[in-house]
């Protein structure tokens, strides 16, 4: 007992030194309300205090919530602090960028983080309101910014927040101009934001220069530049932004281009931190685009697209059929809209360095391999598909499958949910012009290439100790056999990644934690020929694959 009390004490005594810097009233308040609650709320008190969020290459993301481990004004404060010295240290010059999504303390992160580098010396330009982070990433290179934050969550919980750190030409270079930070910039800024001092201490500035619409016009000039000016534009689009900040943008960069308009869902079309309309703000999980398709299916809609909350994501519906031949809708997987916009680009003779991640399809290093274009794969996540090939060719086109597309990487240098969504309507018009659809492009991929089926097995924790057995489970009785075929590969990533990869002859399977999301992620991937033109069975076979591989793979995790 003497020790718990003694336990308590400590950590009592860490929320008290933290009360005294916290710079902001509400926070106070809320930490106060805890330590009243002793003895009953030490573990709550425990988890906050358990260590401070770490500044990685993902930047910030965590909860809302007062304390160390969470984001507040206080932590913000000092993680601009230590990104605004880093910036010095390194000989930047340049004024500071940032941007900001509709979440809750978005803009007050946003506000505090322009105050931090104008008390320091150094200019600061807010983004003129809540825009996508895609706008952000164009603004860094537009401006010439020395880097650029952007405060979101992406597609987190209501209840998270988030600090992303993009460096501009001068401080990453050629290949990193406008994209965000990798290794060892991160670790560089995480040891000084460890050095700041007391808050009370870090000089804060003017509020910054807010920009003007001006930003938002250049950047939905450039993405309507994307596409062919003289293309078809007959198309019925349902979109909704899933209460997120890309309805705006998305809208006028469709009407720029000479699209018509999509429809909204209406009580998705507002910014709302609440997200109240869905359980999750993510358009890859269960229900969340069920207004959309409802939408399109009502409007006789030929596509319907979704951003998630930042806009920096775009997933796409499409019309099909049910086993019985009744028409519905489904939804595409990020693999099979990449290898999409992958084509269309390679079909209208653009050419240049095509890249995607280990985790994605091997679908689109086949067409590659084709057609002489080429190819590269990195690790997940833009900020390694912007910097592919090493600058051995210029990029041309990125993707990954959790739904982020590049198509145009010298106007944003990062995954862009609005410029994916202009070219995919592109493509879809031209299409719809011949009588035929996505899906019907699909079917001759899979006729030239094979049906390379994916899928995922993803598993939410509360505990992320489950996601460390696994892993280790996985490496220590590694399966000799997947599908009945023998696994003639296995490749461990460590020390570098936490990423197992296992091969057998026509199959493969990825397996790493989430970076951004308490989850266990496994990749799976079958391909089957595609037997005298029968698309279908050869579907068909491919799925029952995957569903056996999926079985198997959950056991050999333990999940």
């Amino acid at each position: 007992m003497a020790a718990d009390t003694t336990d308590i004490d400590d950590i009592r005594a860490q929320a008290q030194r933290w009360l005294a810097d916290d710079p902001d009233p509400a926070s106070r308040d809320e930490l106060t309300a805890v330590l009243d609650g002793l003895p009953a709320s030490a573990p709550e008190l425990a988890d906050r205090f358990a260590g401070p969020l770490t500044f990685g290459t993902a930047g910030l993301r965590g909860p809302l919530r007062a304390g160390p481990n969470g984001m507040n004004l206080a932590v913000v404060t000092q993680a601009a602090a230590g990104l605004v010295g880093w910036l010095a240290a390194q000989g930047g010059t340049g004024p500071l960028v940032i941007g900001y999504d509709a979440r809750h303390g978005s803009r007050q992160f946003a506000e505090r983080t322009a105050q931090v580098a104008t008390g320091a010396g150094r200019p600061a330009l807010l983004l003129p309101r809540p825009l996508p982070t895609p706008v952000l990433a164009y603004a860094v290179r537009h401006l010439g910014g020395v880097a650029g934050v952007m405060v979101t969550a992406s597609h987190n919980p209501p209840q998270d927040n988030g600090y992303k750190v993009y460096l501009g030409a001068e401080l990453g270079g050629a290949l990193g101009a406008g994209a965000q930070i990798v290794p060892p910039a991160d670790a560089g800024i995480e040891a000084a934001i460890r050095s700041v001092g007391p808050l009370t201490q870090v000089p804060l500035g003017q509020p910054g220069q807010v920009l003007g619409d001006d930003l938002v016009a250049a950047y939905v000039e450039q993405a309507t530049a994307v596409i062919d000016p003289d293309g078809p534009r007959d198309l019925t689009v349902a979109y909704t932004p899933l209460h997120g900040v890309g309805a705006a943008v998305l809208t006028a960069a469709f009407a720029r281009a000479g699209f018509p308009v999509p429809g909204v869902v209406p009580d998705q079309a507002e910014p709302d931190p609440a997200f109240p309309t869905v359980s999750f703000p993510n358009p890859e999980e269960p229900g969340a685009v069920d207004r959309l398709i409802a939408l399109a299916d009502s409007t006789g809609a030929d596509l319907a697209i979704a951003n998630d909350p930042d806009a920096d994501r775009c997933a796409v519906g499409v019309r099909d059929s049910a086993g019985d031949g009744r028409p519905t809708w489904r939804m595409l997987r990020g693999d099979e809209v990449g290898v999409l916009l992958a084509d269309h680009l390679m079909r209208r003779g653009v050419t240049g360095l095509y890249a995607t991640t280990i985790v994605s399809s091997s679908l689109l290093r086949a067409m590659c391999a084709a057609r002489g274009l080429p190819y590269d794969e990195t690790l997940t996540g833009f900020k390694w598909i912007v910097r592919a090939g090493g600058g051995s060719a210029p990029l041309l086109f990125g993707y990954e499958e959790a739904l982020g597309y590049c198509v145009a990487p010298e106007h944003v240098r990062d995954k862009d949910g609005i410029t994916a969504a202009l070219t995919v309507a592109e493509l879809a018009a031209g299409l719809k012009t011949q009588g035929r659809t996505l899906t019907d492009r699909l079917d001759e991929l899979a006729a030239e290439f094979g049906v390379h089926h994916t899928d995922q097995l993803s598993a939410r924790v509360d505990d992320l100790r489950v996601i460390t057995d696994a892993m280790a489970r996985i490496r220590a009785a590694t399966p000799t056999t997947l599908l009945g075929q023998s696994v003639d590969s296995v490749r461990d990533l460590l020390p570098e990644s936490d990423v197992v990869i296992l091969r057998t002859a026509v199959a493969r399977v990825v397996i790493r934690p989430s970076g951004t999301e308490p989850k266990l992620k496994a990749y799976l991937e079958v391909v089957e020929p595609v037997v005298d033109g029968d698309v279908q069975t050869a579907r068909s076979r491919a799925a029952s694959a995957v569903a056996a591989l999926r079985a198997e793979v959950s056991a050999a995790l333990g999940i």
